[in-house]
């Protein structure tokens, strides 16, 4: 192996005795490394700190000693490896000193274009960059694994996870970060914790805001929830618009107020692209298709199309009008993507208008108090589908900000039904609504509208639907 310094005249002579000896002996195998002078010192220090060996000069050659499980064996500098081939084969060089500067001079301008060929290919093959806000949530831990095994971004796409939170919950990243390394994903380049907010979102390609405040009447009221929140976002977004890519995307998820987080990073981050910040509905969206399919007696898989309308985290309506069922088992037989409409399968009307609809309350607090596989899913999901299309037809419940679709007034994050497409989403404003919806539609948008004027200081206090 012959090491030296790009620019090195002793290095090039070596070199060159080394090729003769490679061309016209069938057993000499040469390996060649070339360094920057810039570089060279300290690769030389440890190199040889590493194998226990004194050098001080350029070139280095030692021997690989592979019936020696490849333990180096040092030759020395030039002067050793030119005594080395005298004595074993009868060979030396000849070559002058102006010679072998003018080689030199070639190899430093070979290894800089070399430098530069390899800057140019890493440049080409950036990794995403993914930064999770409080990261010690138990979801992240269930959404790390998601992220990093290629079948949310494709299995030739690389990432970069960032983990955010606090100081005190440092041990608790440290532990994450710990995990995944030690689970080697070929499609993670890196995953780091960070505490120190001013570094938050730097390249961010996808942030994914986690931080939830939790409501305690016993504590505080639901107002000051509502501004702690504000609050928060009124740091993240400026951060956002400073340190993360001009097209990032910002996907809120949590257990409370995930429309108003997405909300106010837009309010707060003027430049932040709206179309690049949605609220995710569908853990909401698989509770309720799983509560059907126990119903209906069949996997929860084949349950499709039920719509989450209005503030995903507080009062929501599942909407069952557009939901069809895949490989239900009844009378009416089909292939596998044969739909039936839901409502008609379901005989017992008055289930579907007291214990479903009483049962939708309890769905917010199952959905809370998951440990973190759901919402992880959920998040992993709609990412792939941002990134790779939803399927074909099918309907996804997405919070995002409203330009009068279904009449919901304009300005607030609303879930409503989408689909992805090309790398974004559109409302499926070709739905049909019934007059009930419309106004049940009304009523949920109230709430989105007291949100954000106590988030913005415009009022103190929720005023009832319907009050003056």
């Amino acid at each position: 192996v012959f090491t030296g310094k790009a620019n090195c005249p002793n290095y090039a002579e070596a070199e060159l005795l080394a090729d003769y000896l490679q061309a016209n002996l069938p057993d000499f195998r040469v390996h060649k490394i070339t360094q920057h002078p810039d570089k060279w010192e300290q690769w030389l220090h440890d190199i040889c700190e590493m194998n226990g060996w004194e050098h001080r000069q350029s070139p280095i050659i030692w021997r690989e000693l592979l019936d020696h499980g490849g333990k180096g064996l040092l030759l020395g500098g030039v002067n050793d490896f030119l005594e080395y081939a005298q004595r074993y084969y009868g060979i030396t060089s000849t070559m002058l000193r102006e010679e072998m500067l003018d080689i030199a001079e070639e190899n430093l301008q070979a290894h800089m274009e070399i430098e530069k060929e390899e800057e140019e290919i890493k440049s080409l093959i950036k990794p995403l960059q993914i930064w999770i806000t409080r990261a010690s949530a138990s979801i992240c831990y269930q959404l790390v694994p998601l992220l990093a095994s290629g079948e949310v971004f494709g299995m030739t796409t690389e990432i970069s996870i960032h983990l955010l939170d606090s100081d005190q919950f440092k041990d608790v990243l440290c532990g994450i970060v710990m995990e995944a390394e030690d689970m080697a994903f070929p499609l993670l380049c890196s995953i780091s914790e960070h505490t120190e907010i001013d570094e938050a979102f730097v390249q961010a390609d996808i942030i994914i805001v986690l931080d939830d405040v939790l409501l305690n009447h016993e504590v505080q009221s639901l107002e000051n929830c509502i501004r702690e929140v504000s609050e928060i976002c009124q740091v993240y977004a400026p951060l956002i618009e400073k340190n993360a890519k001009s097209g990032v995307r910002v996907i809120s998820s949590g257990k409370t107020f995930v429309n108003l987080k997405a909300m106010m990073i837009m309010t707060y981050g003027k430049s932040i692209k709206p179309e690049n910040v949605i609220a995710i509905a569908t853990p909401w969206e698989s509770a309720a298709k799983a509560m059907l399919a126990r119903k209906l007696n069949m996997n929860a898989a084949g349950v499709k199309d039920v719509i989450v309308w209005g503030n995903i985290t507080g009062c929501n309506y599942i909407d069952l009008s557009h939901a069809k069922l895949y490989g239900y088992d009844c009378a009416i037989w089909g292939p596998a993507n044969f739909p039936r409409p839901l409502l008609n399968m379901i005989y017992d009307s008055e289930w579907i208008h007291s214990e479903f609809l009483s049962a939708q309350s309890s769905l917010s607090s199952r959905v809370c108090h998951c440990v973190g596989m759901l919402p992880a899913h959920a998040v992993a999901t709609v990412l792939r589908y941002w990134y790779h299309d939803s399927p074909p037809g099918e309907i996804i419940s997405v919070g995002i900000l409203t330009k009068g679709q279904f009449c919901v007034p304009e300005g607030i994050v609303f879930s409503m039904p989408v689909r992805f497409q090309n790398g974004t989403w559109e409302v499926m404003t070709e739905l049909e609504i019934n007059e009930m919806t419309q106004e049940v539609l009304g009523h949920l948008a109230h709430e989105l509208i007291q949100e954000k004027l106590i988030a913005l200081k415009e009022t103190k206090e929720m005023h009832p639907y319907g009050a003056d």
